[in-house]
């Protein structure tokens, strides 16, 4: 007599669901009452101070929220870009999938910038977010126009790293003011 019928596949799913679910729960353990030494295999608790967050509509959230928007499409279709060309000193322009990639690639950095350089305008913006915003704009016009004209890896790279230095500033800006990039 078999246990369950081998045509059941709904008990199979609930079968492995619960053995995931129990194999995932938290395990409970306390160090003995009387102890002061800590076990090192027991996580120790850490105290977190509350984020401030900042109000939706200050020029902060909105400023962040637009120069996020730049982040996600620019790097989207860079990254298209650069997988294309394989990391290759010499990309060649010529190949049509390399071709398609940087002009896609270039479209999306020519609209970040200028959602981010619109971003840093916003009335009553910090100049700590406004700031990195700029740079960030001007970096993205940089590989733009070096992707246009066909430049090489090593060119393409050292500002690829410039517009992610001015990214991270940008974000850590926007998280210092309790919103984020």
């Amino acid at each position: 007599m078999p246990m369950m019928p081998l045509r059941n596949p709904t008990w199979y799913v609930t079968t492995l669901s619960l053995v995931m679910v129990a194999a995932a729960a938290p395990v409970a353990s306390a160090q003995p009452t009387g102890s002061t030494e800590a076990d090192p295999g027991v996580p120790v608790p850490v105290a977190v101070a509350p984020v401030q967050t900042a109000d939706p509509s200050s020029p902060a959230a909105v400023a962040c929220s637009q120069f996020a928007a730049a982040l996600d499409a620019s790097s989207l279709y860079y990254g298209y870009f650069a997988d294309a060309i394989d990391g290759s000193e010499r990309p060649d322009y010529a190949d049509p999938a390399v071709r398609q990639a940087n002009s896609t690639g270039r479209t999306a950095l020519r609209q970040a910038a200028a959602t981010a350089l619109a971003a840093a305008r916003t009335p009553g913006l910090a100049s700590a977010i406004a700031d990195p915003m700029r740079a960030w704009s001007l970096d993205a016009s940089k590989l733009l126009l070096k992707m246009g004209l066909r430049g090489g890896g090593t060119t393409l790279d050292v500002t690829a790293l410039e517009l992610n230095a001015d990214a991270r500033a940008a974000q850590s800006a926007c998280a210092s003011s309790g919103t984020h990039a």
